[in-house]
C-alpha cells in the first residue's frame, strides 16, 4: 500500500482516482453509508425465550416419566408383597391379596 491509497477500511469503497483527485485538490471526500434502524426485537431475544421454554418442557417430561416409573415400581412391589403374603387376616376378617397361581 503506497501513501496515495485510501486509508483503512474505507479503501474498497472509494475509487482510487476519486480519492487521489480529492487529495490533490484538497476537496473533502463525502462517504454516504446507508443503514436502516431496527424496528423489532433482535432474533437473539426470541432464541433465549425458546431455549428457556424448551428446557422447561424437557423438565416437565422428565418429571412425568419419573412419576410413571415410581407408579410402576409401586405396582410391582404391591404385586410381589401380595403374592408372598397369601391370605391376610385382621380381627377375624381374612383377605386374600392374590389369586392362587395354579388350578
Amino acid at each position: 500500500m503506497n501513501r496515495h491509497d485510501p486509508p483503512g477500511i474505507i479503501a474498497p469503497h472509494i475509487p482510487a482516482d476519486t480519492y487521489r483527485r480529492a487529495e490533490a485538490t484538497g476537496q473533502p471526500v463525502v462517504i454516504v453509508v446507508h443503514t436502516t434502524d431496527q424496528t423489532g426485537r433482535p432474533l437473539r431475544h426470541y432464541l433465549i425465550l425458546i431455549a428457556v421454554a424448551g428446557a422447561g418442557t424437557m423438565g416437565v417430561f422428565g418429571l412425568v416419566a419419573a412419576f410413571f416409573a415410581l407408579l410402576d415400581f409401586a405396582a410391582h412391589t404391591a404385586t410381589a408383597i401380595g403374592g408372598a403374603a397369601g391370605t391376610l387376616g385382621i380381627g377375624g376378617i381374612s383377605l386374600k391379596l392374590a389369586r392362587p397361581t395354579g388350578k
